[in-house]
């Protein structure tokens, strides 16, 4: 996918390093704006931060005491943009936030500041605020009774790795050329243009191409790409914050989830999870070694039981732990004191003096924000270069978004009515990460068999075919961890096969 090779000598208008969230936005945006834009992705789609998120569509409740007014308001008013575009994969939730005397924060300070969530975003679909008495809402069922009133009010849920393949899908279908597995090299300036030499990292060869502006979007590796491709030195922009959290089977049968408050004045949530498994999280701490390192802590383990427990009245101990995961946030460094005070916002800074070759640094940003940053990002790129095209993408739908955000359950009786011999719960998780491009996936196959090889859990040949074709996965754990999550699902046997399947199916494609 992705479109043909360019001759080295004709010029790329844009090149992107980095395919998580922003330079999958940012590649989607330009190219439906009529630029020429390649992408190099040196492993998977959102194989670093953007999947190692809490998943969350959120205005940033707690960012509010520190002021980040202008964010905030952002992150709300794009909860319902997002939505619409991607109702398969983004949809709301409600959380439920306990309070009792006494607590972190007094009840008027959350008042005030779920007042403003409610006003200062445009919600239009969302449901407001409203106070709980848990003595009689079902929400307290799995908590400590030591609860008597919580606040409850509305954000979304999204499928993070999904929805940075998608942009990348996207824009590869647009016209970009899309490399995964593709590490950038070098990147110098030379006559005007930029002149990136990529290497594909399953052959070996190095290719060259020339662009006239260079984006910068590699995330955590920001600053190593200015470092080691851009030959920069003393580089330090970004703050790295370590943020992990853990897997549990379900601790509730609430769709609701919950914001709890740490006496450390932290907050975590508890969130239904892929059905079977309630998610927890996350940590806050400063990180300070390689990114593709990173592993959660003992000691964050234990923290996030600890306060977990502090909660639920059947504690969650480490031994219930059934997966875990760590991102790192590459945060803007500000100068914060602390990791959860350095700032959450975005920074976009061109490098390059007139008559030069431009460059575009990316600092910070969130899923939440990702689409409103590739619009700020434009801005600076058609200073710099020249503008193409108008802002498009509040309007535009990702693959498979081409239905109404209260049409999920049609959607899902109408691929059942086509497919009868789909389970009903096989048939939810198809649209829920497929949406209405599920039916391509099955295509003309009429019965269970059609689907073809059983690698565990509902997933089928039918599906790794697709997304072998048509989402650049190459690995088992790009399916099982990025595309779906059935990893939580199929025994390491099985995942094994899987992995053995897919090597031999690419080798023959190569």
């Amino acid at each position: 996918m992705g479109g043909e090779a360019v001759p080295a000598q004709d010029a790329f208008d844009i090149f992107i390093v980095g395919g998580g969230i922003n330079g999958c936005g940012i590649a989607r945006d330009a190219v439906g704006r009529g630029y020429s834009v390649a992408l190099a992705e040196m492993d998977d789609f959102a194989s670093g931060t953007s999947s190692r998120a809490t998943k969350l569509i959120h205005g940033g409740l707690r960012y509010l005491e520190h002021y980040e007014f202008r964010l905030v308001r952002e992150s709300l008013m794009e909860r319902e943009v997002l939505w619409a575009m991607a109702p398969h994969i983004i949809w709301p939730m409600r959380f439920v936030l306990p309070f009792h005397k006494g607590g972190v924060r007094p009840a008027w300070l959350i008042r005030l500041g779920l007042f403003l969530y409610d006003h200062i975003g445009g919600r239009k679909l969302l449901p407001a605020t409203r106070t709980l008495d848990m003595r009689r809402d079902p929400a307290s069922k799995p908590l400590k009774a030591l609860f008597t009133r919580a606040f409850e009010y509305s954000d979304g849920w999204v499928d993070d790795a999904r929805l940075v393949v998608l942009n990348a899908k996207d824009a590869a279908i647009k016209g970009a050329r899309i490399m995964t597995r593709s590490r950038v090299v070098s990147a110098e300036r030379d006559g005007g243009l930029w002149v990136v030499k990529v290497e594909d990292r399953a052959t070996g060869v190095v290719d060259l191409f020339r662009a006239r502006m260079l984006v910068n979007a590699a995330g955590p590796w920001v600053d190593v790409v200015l470092s080691n491709a851009v030959r920069r030195n003393n580089v330090h922009n970004v703050r790295l914050v370590q943020g992990s959290h853990i897997v549990v089977k379900k601790k509730f049968d609430d769709p609701r989830a919950y914001f709890f408050q740490n006496p450390d004045s932290r907050i975590i949530f508890a969130i239904p999870y892929e059905t079977d498994f309630t998610l927890i999280g996350t940590t806050d701490n400063d990180f300070n070694g390689d990114p593709k390192n990173i592993r959660i802590t003992e000691g964050e383990i234990n923290y996030l039981c600890d306060a977990a427990s502090e909660y639920f009245a059947e504690p969650v101990r480490p031994s219930d732990v059934v997966w875990t995961y760590s991102g790192v946030r590459p945060l803007y460094d500000d100068g914060a004191s602390k990791a959860q005070e350095a700032t959450r916002d975005y920074v976009l800074k061109i490098d390059g003096e007139q008559g030069n070759a431009p460059l575009l640094n990316v600092f910070g940003g969130k899923l939440t924000t990702y689409r409103r940053l590739a619009e700020h990002a434009l801005e600076k790129i058609a200073d710099a270069i020249g503008s193409k095209g108008s802002p498009w993408t509040a309007k535009s739908v990702l693959p498979g978004g081409d239905f109404p955000v209260s049409g999920y359950e049609a959607e899902v009786s109408k691929l059942i009515r086509r497919y009868p011999f789909l389970v009903a719960r096989h048939a939810r998780r198809l649209v829920r990460q497929y949406g209405t491009l599920a039916a391509s996936l099955l295509g003309n196959i009429d019965s269970a068999e059609g689907l073809g090889r059983h690698f565990g859990a509902d997933l089928y040949e039918a599906e790794v075919r697709w997304l072998i074709e048509e989402e650049w996965a190459r690995r088992g754990e790009d399916v099982l961890w990025r595309r779906t999550k059935l990893g939580l699902t199929l025994t390491q046997a099985e995942a094994a096969g899987l992995e053995d399947y897919m090597r031999e199916t690419i080798r023959d494609v190569a």
